[in-house]
């Protein structure tokens, strides 16, 4: 009889977190590949899709961050659902690499640094203004306390 312990399966309780995943992977990807059908990006033009889906997608998960870490506890499958999945599957850093590399490729490299450095400032922007702008209307609407305030008394 072998007397070592026993190590747990690593996969083992994960297979809800797993599947929330992939549901809202799904679901994200199917958004983004949405936006790319209703505002294509012609072959050698600056990716203003591609921009615009990774900047709103940090927006909102500077909005989902706040709203999870700073109102409560979610159940636990709601920061991988939304987070991981949906926004995960919706934003797409890897077309961001290929869109430069393609600018680059044509012989666009000024657009292609254009490109490079304001989805970087884009999407940090968004994601910062965002959580400063949910946290400020949560602390009008009475939800949430701000700097130098007092939460109401109900």
């Amino acid at each position: 009889m072998d007397m070592r312990a026993r190590r747990p399966a690593p996969w083992r309780g994960q297979w809800p977190v797993i599947g929330a995943v992939a549901a809202g992977g799904g679901i994200g990807a199917s958004a983004r590949y949405g936006a790319t059908l209703l505002w294509p990006t012609a072959a050698g033009a600056f990716p203003w899709t591609t921009l615009a889906v990774n900047a709103s997608g940090c927006a909102l998960m500077g909005v989902l961050m706040v709203l999870i870490t700073e109102l409560g506890s979610p159940h636990r499958l709601v920061r991988p659902f939304l987070g991981t999945g949906i926004l995960g599957g919706y934003t797409t850093f890897s077309t961001y690499a290929v869109d430069i590399e393609r600018l680059v490729d044509a012989r666009r490299a000024a657009p292609g640094l254009v490109y490079l450095a304001a989805t970087l400032l884009a999407a940090m922007a968004a994601v910062w203004g965002a959580a400063v702008l949910t946290r400020t209307l949560l602390g009008l609407l009475g939800l949430l306390e701000l700097p130098g305030q007092r939460r109401r008394s109900a």
